[in-house]
This record gives structure tokens, C-alpha cells and sequence, in this order.
């Protein structure tokens, strides 16, 4: 227990990102999620909305909760209170814990909006936070409570999206896009808030910190403003092109459906049973 919580630093050396165990420890993360997101999407996608609600609302009392130990156990393990001041939820892959809950709890325009941008991010923060997280991998072992519990927020977030995706939850709706919009910059805006603050490098708005995000602060050489106004301008176009292929997918399939209806009539398909009525 000692060494999985790492009280007084891990003694076994990391394997490395990217090695053989980082790899099927988070293949195996994900495999489970999405297992899970297609039994219970599948379940309850002939449900009425409240009763997919309830999937979402656990999900998102789930996550939080691990957070929340998470928070606790760096504090106690540093031995330093004020730590919890460098474990807020700040990051760009954190977003998800607050996305989520509101997606759960929230109603109205709201309510769409932000079940639409877990379906949009979930996932990819779930990928980009587990095969991705070259820093994590290579500081700490595979099996630990650093690792552990990072993955599973961020798999629990890439099953928020699965389950939304195959339970209909989602609208996808163009109207949503500005309060999707919204929703990322005023994230922006508090993870800005609290690395001035706390100066902690929150949602890699000061470098890459040894993950994907180092591709564009290298192309930019490290520019104290273009780095964060590229990483917040990429993420308001992935938004917008996610919605178009969204949109232009579906558009698609609704042609082809109407085109492979057999023609029939109606008035005679209800004969039946209008006569039994």
C-alpha cells in the first residue's frame, strides 16, 4: 500500500511512457469503458430522458468523487495542506469535471450544449490522457496511485461520451455551438485565473509539460501568448469541424435511409389494426 500510494516516493523505477505496460495498463482501461458504455447506452437508449439521466448523473458523481479522493491523498501524502492548491481541476483534461456534472444536472439549452461538448471531448481527452500522458508514464510506475487514478477520470470521461453517442442523449444541434464555445473559453478563463494565482502550469497554458501539446509550443518556440492562444484557437476549430462532420454524416445517412424505403401504404399497413381498435 506504501508503495502503490508512493508515501515517501516510489522505490520502483518507472517503465516508461509508452512501454509494454503503459500500453495494455491503459488498453485495458479503455476496453472496459467502452464495453461498459455500449452495454449501458444500449440498455437504456428505448428509455425515457430521465432514466438516461440517472447513467449520467452517476457518472458524473463517480468522477468527481475520485477526484476528490485524489485531492485528499496528494494532500496527505505531501504532507502539506496548502497542496490542494496545485491539484484544482485546472488542467485542459480536467474539463470533464465539470463538463460532465453539468451535463447531468443542468436543463434547457444548458443542459444540450454541455452533453454535446463531453460528446465532442470525452474521448479524446480519454486517449490523449492515457496514451498521451508521456510525463505521468515516464515519472511514475504503471501500477501506482498516480497513474491509477488519472486513469480512470480520464476513461471515465471517454465513457460519458460513448454513452451519450449510442443512448441519443446527444442533439448536436448548430444553435449549441456559441454555449459550447462558451463553455471552453470561460474554463480558459479560470484556469488562466488560478495559474496567476498559483502559478502551476494549469491547462498547459504555459508549456506542453511533456504531452501532445509540446508539438504546437515547439512550433511556436514557446511564445508566452501565441502557445495559449493557438491551444484555445485549435480547440474552438475542432468544436466547429466536429459539428460539421457531425452534421454532414448524418445528413448523409438520413438520404441514403429515405432512399432504401420500400414505398408502401400506409392506409393499408393500418388496417389491421385499426380494425382491432
Amino acid at each position: 500500500m506504501k508503495e502503490f500510494f508512493g508515501f515517501g516516493g516510489y522505490e520502483r523505477p518507472a517503465e516508461g511512457f509508452l512501454s509494454w505496460q503503459h500500453l495494455v495498463f491503459v488498453s485495458s482501461f479503455l476496453a472496459v469503458i467502452i464495453v461498459l458504455a455500449i452495454y449501458f447506452g444500449r440498455k437504456f437508449r428505448g428509455k425515457s430522458y430521465e432514466e438516461k439521466n440517472k447513467v449520467l448523473i452517476w457518472t458524473a458523481i463517480i468522477l468527481d468523487s475520485i477526484e476528490i479522493i485524489r485531492i485528499i491523498i496528494s494532500c496527505i501524502r505531501s504532507g502539506e495542506p496548502d497542496r490542494v492548491l496545485y491539484e484544482l481541476p485546472l488542467f485542459l483534461c480536467s474539463i470533464q469535471l465539470i463538463a460532465i456534472p453539468v451535463a447531468a444536472f443542468s436543463k434547457g439549452r444548458l443542459k444540450e450544449a454541455s452533453l454535446d461538448f463531453v460528446f465532442i471531448f470525452g474521448m479524446l481527452g480519454a486517449v490523449l490522457g492515457t496514451y498521451g500522458a508521456g510525463q505521468n508514464y515516464a515519472a511514475y510506475p504503471v501500477l501506482s496511485f498516480d497513474n491509477v487514478f488519472s486513469a480512470l477520470t480520464h476513461t471515465i470521461a471517454g465513457f460519458a461520451t460513448i454513452y451519450i453517442g449510442i443512448s441519443g442523449m446527444k442533439s448536436m444541434k448548430p444553435r449549441n455551438i456559441p454555449i459550447t464555445y462558451a463553455i471552453l473559453l470561460a474554463f480558459c478563463v479560470l484556469a488562466a485565473i488560478g495559474n496567476t494565482i498559483v502559478p502551476y502550469n494549469y491547462m498547459f497554458l504555459v508549456s506542453g509539460d511533456g504531452t501532445p501539446y509540446d508539438i504546437l509550443y515547439n512550433l511556436v518556440g514557446g511564445n508566452p501568448v501565441l502557445y495559449p492562444m493557438m491551444v484555445i484557437l485549435l480547440f474552438l476549430i475542432y468544436i466547429a469541424a466536429f459539428y460539421g462532420v457531425y452534421m454532414l454524416i448524418a445528413k448523409r445517412l438520413g438520404k441514403n435511409k429515405t432512399a432504401t424505403e420500400p414505398i408502401t401504404d400506409t392506409a393499408e399497413e393500418n388496417a389491421p389494426e385499426a380494425i382491432t381498435k
